[in-house]
């Protein structure tokens, strides 16, 4: 649901005229105890001095326009966060939170007397961005306020709700959760992308599951291994399973084949997929980045009939792979995922566990807020102050 909507439902209809009300000194209290309170959520204070001189003058349509312009500000921070492009740079999950309906938003909250109402909606309604900011304000050691701020930032960069049901994968834990009714329903380790190749930050729909897949293997993959063994080697890649046919390299499905017994169904821009692997081994090591930027699920079958529950039991998947021919089958609904990056997680403890920057990304968020609110910039090491003002 857009978060205009559901801030209507919560706050009541918005009227059918326009509705831009002045700001009281009341709302302009509210407003500045919100801007006080921005360090929580590890954002900036922002100057009042233009507000604070307007209200000392007696100018009402002035203050207002200064409180006015100071909310925005403040909301669109919270909304989709403070960074630039590029510290964006490689976070191609699409945010469809809206900056363009703060404005109507913001002009309801006031008429209405629900302000506190309109920014408290505004942070991310995830669990996990919850955990982050019980521990933000927890923390008093530099470096680990640093590394959770930098990832309550990424949360911001997220759609502020995920829906009730997706699969969030966060390629530096190594795991995928499923979320079921907002409750997480399923957990599973996974393989990443090596650092030579690493797992994209993206958003996709599982739309099916293929069981006893097919590879279409990737040119880069082609060049790098598989066309030399099938023209040096014929008979060797023909027992692996390796195919030319149609002008293209293709593996048959086996207990061989690089996909395993299972891949979903998930179209996407960078030909990034979840799927099964015959080296199982893998998934018993601490760091798991060992694939060209697939990734790979441990108990992939049990995933798969996870996702295809109330379309096939267990068993009937069990008997499809079992059978050894290729068959799609649909999900019931089609299910959001997303493949997200955080290197700060909750520790399901009420405190944050930090995990290791596996593809070295923390460092392109380099301007967060210090304790006071103050913004400071970070040099490319992500380690040291610098100290100067943002």
């Amino acid at each position: 649901m857009a978060l205009l909507g559901l801030f209507m439902i919560v706050s009541g209809p918005v009227a059918a005229q326009s509705l831009v009300p002045g700001w009281t000194s009341s709302d302009i209290s509210r407003l500045k105890v919100w801007i006080s309170a921005a360090p929580e959520d590890a954002l900036p204070v922002l100057d009042t001095r233009k507000l604070d001189q307007a209200v000392a003058s007696g100018g009402a349509p002035m203050a207002s326009a200064e409180a006015r312009n100071l909310a925005l500000k403040l909301a669109e921070m919270h909304l989709v966060g403070r960074a630039g492009a590029s510290e964006k740079r490689g976070w191609n999950i699409v945010d469809t939170d809206s900056v363009a309906g703060l404005s109507p938003m913001l002009d309801h909250a006031l008429a209405d007397g629900t302000l506190d109402t309109f920014f408290a909606m505004l942070r991310p309604a995830h669990a996990e961005y919850s955990a982050l900011r019980a521990a933000y304000a927890k923390e008093s050691d530099p470096a680990r306020r640093l590394a959770i701020a930098r990832n309550m930032e990424r949360w911001r960069w997220m759609p502020r709700s995920l829906g009730s049901d997706y699969v969030l994968v966060n390629t530096a834990k190594f795991e995928a959760d499923l979320w079921r009714g907002g409750e997480k329903a399923g957990n599973w380790r996974v393989i990443v992308g090596k650092l030579s190749t690493p797992t994209p930050v993206f958003d996709a729909t599982i739309t099916g599951v293929i069981l006893n897949p097919w590879w279409e293997i990737p040119d880069s993959i082609v060049r790098e291994s598989v066309g030399s063994l099938v023209r040096r080697n014929p008979s060797l890649a023909r027992a692996r399973g390796y195919v030319w046919s149609d002008g293209r390299y293709r593996q048959k499905p086996g207990p061989n084949n690089a996909l395993g017994q299972m891949k979903l169904v998930m179209p996407n821009r960078f030909s990034v997929f979840m799927h099964d692997t015959p080296n199982k081994d893998l998934f018993n090591k601490e760091v798991r980045a060992f694939s060209h930027g697939c990734i790979r699920t441990g108990d992939a079958i049990g995933y798969a009939a996870t996702l295809l529950e109330g379309v096939k039991t267990r068993e009937e998947v069990d008997a499809i792979v079992k059978a050894g021919k290729t068959t799609q089958i649909d999900l019931s609904t089609p299910l959001p995922l997303y493949i997200a990056y955080f290197t700060a997680v909750s520790d399901g403890r009420g405190g944050v566990e930090l995990l290791d920057d596996l593809y070295g990304r923390d460092s392109r968020i380099r301007e967060v807020a210090d304790a006071t609110g103050e913004a400071v910039h970070m040099a490319a090491s992500g380690c040291v102050m610098t100290g100067a003002e943002g």
